[in-house]
């Protein structure tokens, strides 16, 4: 990490950083709840257009502190705006359409199959992840976790198969933009940081072109509601991504994605207890399989190398756009979560301080690999 972002990141490391983590999935697991709240006197598409605009902003306002200026080149910006399209735009109103239907716990619990989702795409389009028995294993064991969310033997009684589907999707979004950006923005020249505020400044923009074609200017903008949005910006997106950055450059990818773990549990505990949200004991018992099944696709063999986390990756950058979006890919680029923003989530490693993209939201983090950590990673497997 440069001198000028260890000093700006003191506010935050002031904090130990299990507070930091705590704050994190406190902030990630109460999104879905603040989505809901929003989507009760917004549409979805103003929901999400207001979480980017004051997510970019609280992310402006680290760049200016940082004196980081946004990426150049014409090739970069078309990779930023597949990836802020697939990372925020389109999960975030995926989500936000979903709550119209589904309570805000449910849609915790499907973002929840990011990693799953991660894991299986990446044994496609990923050449360096092999399939081990673990990982396909968890693989299996999570989907099964879904099944019993969705109560499939009872016929999806009782749910609402259009909501869950789009929760579904939008968790689906976040595993192909992480492997597009590993695949077009690894190793790039420029700062995760100035590559995040590009990427959310294009969702914003898209966003905002897409908004004023299928919404109509609220009537009213109702106190909590509105404060429901900014709260999905600033905390949710923007603020999430500086304390996740921080918790991988301080503890390492492997520890930091854990979070992703916790935000399910923690929308769950928001939806049941401050909107009086019921729960069939399939929900939790889904939920708790789908969490042990992800955990078995992320989990590595225990390595000799020198990488705090056991993994041979020797950096520790990661951009996270967002609640929804945490890491969540496989074995050799770790695992789950997401974002710029939320999220909450697969990370994809760098061997250096420089080329990490946010990928959100409700996103995790993402750390980018380049060739070098890439022989490094196989060397070690």
């Amino acid at each position: 990490m440069s001198s000028s972002g260890t000093s700006s990141s003191l506010s935050l490391r002031a904090l130990d950083w299990r507070l930091r983590f705590g704050l994190l999935s406190l902030v990630w697991g109460f999104s879905f709840l603040f989505m809901k709240v929003g989507t009760e006197s917004f549409a979805p598409f103003q929901v999400t257009l207001g979480r980017l605009v004051f997510g970019t902003a609280v992310v402006a306002v680290a760049m200016a502190v940082k004196r980081e200026r946004l990426p150049r080149g014409a090739w970069t910006w078309v990779h930023l705006a597949v990836a802020g399209f697939l990372l925020n735009a389109l999960p975030f109103s995926l989500f936000a359409f979903s709550e119209l239907t589904i309570p805000s716990s449910l849609a915790g619990i499907c973002n929840a199959t990011s990693p799953l989702w991660g894991m299986a795409l990446s044994l496609v389009a990923l050449s360096e992840d092999r399939p081990t028995r673990r990982r396909v294993a968890g693989l299996g064991i999570g989907f099964l976790g879904v099944l019993t969310v969705l109560g499939v033997w009872q016929g999806f009684h009782g749910l609402d198969v259009t909501g869950t589907a789009l929760a579904l999707l939008a968790s689906l979004s976040y595993p192909i933009g992480w492997i597009y950006v590993r695949r077009t923005l690894a190793g790039s020249s420029h700062s995760h940081l100035s590559l995040t505020g590009g990427q959310l400044l294009l969702a914003t923009l898209q966003l905002a072109v897409v908004t004023p074609l299928f919404t109509s200017v609220p009537s009213g903008f109702p106190v909590l509601p509105l404060l429901a949005v900014v709260a999905l910006g600033v905390l949710g997106t923007g603020l999430a991504f500086l304390i996740q950055y921080d918790l991988v450059a301080e503890v390492g990818p492997t520890t930091a994605q854990m979070v992703t773990y916790f935000t399910p549990v923690i929308a769950t505990a928001a939806g049941v207890a401050l909107l009086g949200e019921s729960l069939s004991w399939s929900t939790p018992a889904g939920a708790a399989i789908v969490l042990a099944g992800a955990a078995l696709t992320q989990s590595r063999p225990k390595s000799t190398t020198n990488g705090r986390d056991g993994t041979g990756a020797t950096a520790r950058t990661s951009a996270t756009g967002g609640m929804d979006s945490t890491a969540r890919t496989g074995d050799t680029d770790a695992a789950a979560r997401a974002g710029a923003t939320s999220a909450m989530d697969g990370a994809d490693r760098t061997d250096g301080r420089r080329g990490a993209v946010a990928t959100s939201a409700t996103d995790g983090p993402a750390e980018q690999p380049t060739r070098r950590s890439r022989v490094r990673q196989r060397s070690t497997t």
